[in-house]
């Protein structure tokens, strides 16, 4: 598979301000380029400091690390285009959460557990085929599962609730701490990850898991 390194010009806009960045980003596959390139290009969040869309906002269309100088807290976000993890913390910390396509009136629709939003990253655009394998224990050991669609509750395929292991093959992945997709998340890209801390997770509980995508089909 011949991937494209690409670099990509990308804006910010704070209260009529624009600064724009470069980035190499690793978009995939030929084939795909013209779709990656799209979902790159039209991209957008929205990150309101008041509930229903009100106050101060700032708009992001590519990864933010730290916005902090933007905004003091964040009540609402409208998601525009594209998927999105977005972090309690600067840097890519602390609690994170998965957004698509929508409108987020207060954080606890994002099922946040504060009004600290600090930075944020773009989802790369999804690839044609999403696979993981999820493993009893650390290093790829034990009973081993493997998925290649969303599921609303590991116990009910894997009939455990550990998850200490997990091979990402294709896409990227959000583990869910409960069933349904519920409690703390994480994303997880292309690699191995031969421990659950690896994921930034603080124990193996895992109860759900779906693809980072605009729209997702359940297994059953």
């Amino acid at each position: 598979m011949h991937h494209i390194n690409i670099q990509v010009t990308v804006i910010s806009r704070n209260k009529g301000n624009k600064t724009q960045q470069q980035q190499t980003s690793h978009l995939g596959t030929g084939r795909l380029l013209p779709a990656i390139l799209y979902y790159l290009h039209a991209a957008q969040i929205i990150f309101y400091e008041g509930r229903n869309f009100e106050g101060r906002s700032h708009e992001v269309t590519s990864n933010q690390p730290d916005m902090h100088s933007y905004l003091s807290r964040c009540n609402s976000i409208r998601v525009e285009s594209g998927c999105w993890m977005i972090y309690e913390q600067s840097n890519y910390s602390g609690y994170q959460y998965f957004l698509r396509r929508g409108s987020y009136s207060d954080y606890q629709q994002w099922m946040g557990f504060n009004d600290s939003i600090r930075s944020c990253i773009l989802i790369p655009h999804p690839m044609d085929i999403s696979r993981i394998q999820i493993y009893e224990k650390n290093d790829f050991r034990g009973r081993m599962m493997e998925f290649m669609r969303d599921c609303l509750s590991i116990y009910e395929e894997f009939r455990f609730g550990d998850v200490q292991s997990c091979h990402v093959f294709e896409g990227c992945w959000i583990f869910y701490e409960q069933p349904n997709y519920q409690g703390r998340q994480y994303l997880l890209r292309p690699s191995e990850y031969r421990r659950f801390t690896e994921w930034g997770a603080t124990n193996a509980k895992v109860g759900s898991l779906r693809r980072a995508m605009t729209s997702t089909l359940h297994c059953r």
